[in-house]
C-alpha cells in the first residue's frame, strides 16, 4: 500500500481515537484497527500504535493537570497497583483461555451500557467519605484488578477504571477521566519501552500518527473540562458499545 494511502488511513482515525480515549478511555478500539488497515503486521501496528496514543496522551494529561483536574493523593498508588496487575495479567494469559474472558466480558457489557443509559447520577459528583486508608486500598485493589484486565486482554481499560474512580472512588467525572489519563499513561510507557527494544514500531506512521493523537487528546480534554458530565457519558457509552461489537466480532 503506498505511505500517502496509509496517512490516509491512519491519521483522521487516529484523530478520532485521540479524542474519544481524553473523554472517556478506550481510543485503542479505534487507532489499533487503523494501523492494522493500514497494512502493518500485527506487533509493528501495536507497537506503532503504542508510540502514537503514548505521545498524544501526554497533551490529554498535561490539560487535566494544569487545569487541575488530578486527584494527586490517589496517583502513585494507582499507578504501582496498575503496573503490578498488567504484570500479573501478563502472566495469567499463558495459564489462563482467553476466550473465557471474552465471553465474561461479552455478557458484562450490555449491564455495563444499561447502567450508563439508565442511571441519571451515574457522573454526578457524590459526598466522598474516606479515610486515608480505606481511599488508598480501594485505590489499589481497583488498579490492580483492572490493570491485571489490561495486561490479561486489554480492550476498555480506560473506560472500566474512569467508571471505577467515579463509581467506587466517588471522584467527579473530570477529575477521574485526568486521575485515568495518568495511571494509563504510565502503563503504555512501560509496554512501549519493550516495543521500541523489539524494534517493532513504524516510525514513519507513528510520527504522523502521533501529531493526529496530539490534536485529537487537546480538543477532546478541552472540551470535557468545559462540559464535563454532559459529554463524558454520552461519549463513554459509544466506546462500550465498539467494545461490544469488537469482542462478539472476535468469539463468532
Amino acid at each position: 500500500m503506498p505511505y500517502y494511502q496509509q496517512l490516509l488511513i491512519v491519521c483522521p482515525l487516529v484523530f478520532l481515537a485521540g479524542f474519544i480515549d481524553s473523554i472517556a478511555g478506550g481510543g485503542g478500539l479505534i487507532s489499533l484497527p487503523a494501523y492494522y488497515m493500514a497494512g502493518l503486521p500485527p506487533h509493528f501496528a501495536l507497537g506503532t500504535n503504542k508510540m502514537s496514543s503514548s505521545i498524544g496522551m501526554v497533551f490529554s494529561t498535561g490539560t487535566y493537570l494544569r487545569e487541575g483536574y488530578i486527584y494527586k493523593p490517589l496517583i502513585p498508588i494507582s499507578i504501582a497497583g496498575a503496573l503490578i496487575g498488567s504484570w500479573i495479567g501478563a502472566r495469567s494469559i499463558l495459564l489462563l483461555d482467553e476466550n473465557v474472558l471474552r465471553w465474561i466480558i461479552a455478557i458484562a457489557i450490555p449491564v455495563l451500557a444499561l447502567i450508563i443509559v439508565f442511571k441519571k447520577d451515574l457522573m454526578t459528583p457524590e459526598t466522598r467519605e474516606f479515610s486515608k486508608v480505606r481511599e488508598q486500598t480501594t485505590a489499589a485493589i481497583v488498579a490492580l484488578t483492572i490493570g491485571w484486565y489490561d495486561g490479561f486482554f486489554g480492550p476498555g481499560a480506560g473506560t472500566f477504571l474512569m467508571l471505577a474512580f467515579v463509581g467506587i472512588l466517588k471522584l467527579d467525572a473530570v477529575t477521574a477521566c485526568g486521575n485515568t489519563k495518568v495511571v494509563n499513561f504510565c502503563s503504555n510507557i512501560a509496554a512501549l519501552a519493550v516495543f521500541i527494544m523489539a524494534g517493532t514500531v513504524n516510525y514513519a506512521l507513528a510520527l504522523p500518527g502521533a501529531a493526529f493523537a496530539i490534536l485529537g487528546n487537546i480538543i477532546g480534554a478541552r472540551l470535557t473540562v468545559k462540559n464535563g458530565a454532559k459529554l463524558i457519558k454520552p461519549v463513554m457509552l459509544v466506546v462500550v458499545v465498539i467494545l461490544m461489537i469488537t469482542i462478539v466480532r472476535d468469539l463468532l
